[in-house]
């Protein structure tokens, strides 16, 4: 009961927080580059390359591509846009596609008021059979199922519930920057790897949330995008990836969290010269030191600071990728002569941007 009453409480606080102030918004400009590494006596180049997507909390304009080779836009299995381009006997070398567009972000605040859900009914849980199973690295195991019952004790409000397993994450998982020397991450988003090794990366975190979210019977989904770092506005140095979560609620909706940004707000680790770099460009906008309230601003809200790529995993694209389906897409899949090209091998993502206000 006190547990709970805590519960009620931070996301009373959380909400209440969220509604003191109209949502922020922000506007860049971005350029988004792959660079392909194409051997020597290659006969077939094939690249999939994620673009920014059309949603209700992005607005993209401008977009222009260069490209040295024939290209056109295609969807995946998800819905997601992306650059398809294919070559055939390619010159060798090293050949850049880049996109630019500018990009007005809002920051998303939900709705977690507990008492405005309930339950999926029958009709819900067939509509979401696909945001309620498993996947290659989503793993819905008899140990996920034994631990997500564990952890809500009964508890069957999605609201509720989903706070439940994001504190247990917050508690129980650390993310590998905290301390580099000593833990990692895993190459491929691990459900699996999270929970035996109890650390990970952003994709590791969600990865686990969603299994022990789905387990419980909560639709829930991963989204792929880059947050837009300060400290790197208008430097010629990558932003990478990110993701989080949106579950869904009865009567409410998709709500987004973040608990891998949360954990680092969470500061239960020192700053050194090992992490310090690693810490702060981990986040949107740095990091200066233990923030309760950003722990609890994640559960409900995004900042404005981020683009998104793709939602989902296991995608199949169009055309079909020789492999099959695809972990994810928050950058590019590359083949060549139908063989998967590795990133930083056979080819480099390179995102930049300027904030223009």
């Amino acid at each position: 009961m006190i547990m709970k009453l805590h519960t009620l409480i931070a996301i009373a606080a959380a909400a209440l927080c969220a509604c003191q102030a109209a949502p922020k918004h922000a506007d860049f400009t971005v350029k988004n580059q792959i660079q392909v590494q194409v051997p020597e006596g290659a006969k077939e180049l094939r690249v999939w390359m994620a673009l920014p997507q059309d949603d209700p909390h992005q607005r993209i304009s401008g977009l222009s591509i260069e490209c040295p080779f024939p290209n056109r836009i295609t969807t995946d299995s998800e819905g997601n846009r992306m650059l398809f381009i294919e070559a055939t006997a390619p010159k060798a070398g090293a050949h850049t596609i880049e996109t630019r567009f500018d990009l007005t972000r809002n920051e998303q605040q939900a709705d977690v008021h507990a008492d405005r859900t309930r339950p999926l009914n029958e009709e819900e849980r067939a509509r979401f059979t696909k945001e309620l199973s498993g996947n290659a690295n989503v793993v819905i195991s008899q140990e996920v199922r034994d631990l997500s019952a564990k952890i809500l004790g009964g508890e069957t409000n999605p609201i509720l519930a989903s706070h439940k397993l994001y504190d247990w994450t917050l508690k129980n998982i650390d993310y590998w920057v905290k301390l580099p020397g000593e833990r990692k991450a895993s190459a491929i988003g691990s459900s699996e790897y999270c929970l035996s090794s109890k650390t990970g990366n952003c994709t590791d975190f969600h990865s686990l949330y969603a299994a022990l979210s789905r387990a419980a019977g909560i639709p829930t989904r991963i989204l792929y995008g880059s947050f837009l770092k300060a400290e790197l506005d208008s430097k010629d140095v990558d932003q990478s990836y990110h993701c989080w979560i949106e579950f869904f609620a009865p009567e409410v909706g998709w709500i987004p969290l973040d608990v891998a940004i949360a954990d680092i707000f969470v500061g239960d680790f020192n700053v050194n010269s090992a992490n310090d770099e690693l810490v702060r460009r981990t986040t949107a906008a740095g990091y200066t030191g233990p923030d309760p309230a950003m722990v609890q601003y994640y559960f409900g809200n995004l900042e404005e600071r981020r683009v998104l790529w793709s939602i989902g995993r296991d995608l199949l694209l169009q055309p079909g990728a020789q492999a099959g389906a695809v972990n994810a897409l928050p950058k590019a899949y590359v083949e060549i002569d139908g063989q998967v090209g590795a990133e930083k091998t056979a080819w480099t993502r390179k995102l930049t941007y300027t904030q223009l206000k």
